[in-house]
């Protein structure tokens, strides 16, 4: 077993597209690391750096300690899974599983012999005498893995390899996968963008953004920490409620100002230096629980139900809240980094001839004092804008609550929603964790 690392690892492209930015990460002898982000973050290209299948610009790949960078992929002695199988058609599936023990290869044991073992860990030893092509996907796919565990590679890489199957089978192989890896005991680096494989397969995840590592931790430490929004956006199902708001800080209270609606926190010091604070406002949908209206203290939320999502053994229930939800451009950071808030940037005077622009500034919270309507929603004078000239306005602030089967609120009823205090998320206008105190 061996320990994967990088250090300020970077590649560059010719047209100049950083798709790997100073990413420094370690995967432990033996663990099950999963590299996720959404498509173009740079995690396939962080692998085929580390596989030795891409040249880096800058930076270091290190394996068991030693910097591997002038070795070629052969010599690093780790063994890829890839999307699409790569199995060669004309091979039965013996001579695929086997082909890497071919000359150049010294075996420890008789190839027969090893594709033999190999074939009874991956279930596919009625399988040898086919061809690739009377195989169904799942197949192809313990037929590619057993083709990389053949050799008794260093270290596993694996690059998306379930992303060409239906659910059911995902479901059933990520299990297989991620068993095997742990019985043989090889450090496995493991690519996608299914926060489901990620939070189920792996010891740790490593969540990448434009090629920036934003987060490295146990799934539920991810999860439940987040320590940037575009980890909280990312990460769960449904997703995170993300609504824009205020801090105000007063004598004997904290007030977050949601426009229409305000939650009243305990005195927090960690929260002083945000007095006045523009900040995006997160809460899963287990933060939140349906109570009577009126009932018990604590901050509360309330809505009227917009949209029942009916699972069977439970419903998300849509509120409508009337507060100014954070877009998703905003909470998934797709624009380029001007080292302003996305709203600052978007929502001024929008150029003429730019009607996509426009629709975002409508859309957009402004951030001039002059462009703020004189009379504001609350007395702490946050408020949102609202284009009543548009038709068709959007749901405001859709806060997805869970809630028990079989009892199911009816579209249009009012339902009030406690907040756990404890699972309360705050972000600052770059996008990074206010820890409440």
């Amino acid at each position: 077993m061996v320990a994967i690392a990088t250090d300020r690892l970077t590649k560059v492209f010719p047209d100049g597209t950083v798709a790997v930015d100073e990413v420094t990460i370690e995967a432990a002898s033996g663990e099950f690391l999963v590299l996720l982000g959404p498509t173009g973050c740079g995690k396939s290209t962080l692998l085929r750096l580390v596989a030795g299948l891409e040249e880096e610009t800058r930076g270091h790949v290190l394996i068991d300690g030693e910097v591997v960078d002038r070795l070629t992929a052969k010599q690093r002695q780790v063994a890829m899974v890839f999307q699409d199988y790569a199995l060669y058609p004309h091979l039965t599936v013996a001579q695929n599983i086997g082909f890497p023990l071919r000359a150049g290869h010294q075996a420890s044991t008789p190839t027969e012999v090893r594709v033999a073992e190999v074939a009874e860990h991956l279930g596919v030893t009625d399988l040898l005498h086919r061809l690739p092509g009377h195989l169904s996907g799942g197949q192809r796919q313990r037929v590619a893995m057993a083709r990389a565990i053949v050799r008794e590679p260093r270290a596993f890489l694996l690059d998306e390899p379930l992303s060409n199957l239906d659910a059911g089978l995902r479901a059933e192989l990520r299990a297989d996968v991620a068993a095997l890896a742990r019985r043989l005991g090889v450090t496995t680096l493991y690519v996608t963008h299914d926060q489901t494989e990620a939070m189920t397969m792996a010891d740790r995840v490593a969540v990448l953004r434009r090629g920036v590592l934003q987060q490295v931790g146990p799934p539920a430490e991810v999860y439940g920490d987040p320590a940037t929004l575009f980890v909280a956006a990312f990460i769960g199902t449904p997703r995170t409620n993300l609504l824009q708001g205020a801090i105000y800080i007063e004598p004997e209270r904290t007030v977050v100002d949601l426009g229409s609606q305000l939650l009243e926190l305990p005195p927090n010091e960690a929260l002083a230096r945000h007095h006045n604070d523009r900040v995006t406002v997160a809460m899963r949908a287990d933060a939140l629980r349906p109570v009577p209206d009126g009932a018990g203290e604590g901050p509360v939320l309330r809505g009227s139900v917009r949209l029942v999502e009916n699972l069977g053994h439970e419903a998300l229930v849509h509120l409508d809240t009337g507060i100014v939800p954070t877009s998703v451009a905003e909470s998934q950071l797709e624009y380029p980094d001007t080292g302003q808030h996305l709203a600052d940037v978007i929502a001024e005077d929008p150029p003429v001839g730019s009607p996509f622009r426009q629709a975002l500034a409508r859309m957009m919270p402004h951030s001039r004092q002059e462009a703020l309507p004189a009379t504001a929603r609350t007395e702490y004078g946050f408020y949102p804008v609202y284009d009543a000239e548009l038709e068709d306005q959007p749901p405001l602030g859709d806060v997805v609550v869970r809630v028990p089967a079989p009892i199911l609120p009816r579209r249009g009823e009012p339902m009030t929603v406690r907040i756990d205090l404890d699972k309360l998320l705050l972000f600052d206008r770059g996008g990074n964790r206010i820890r409440i105190a």
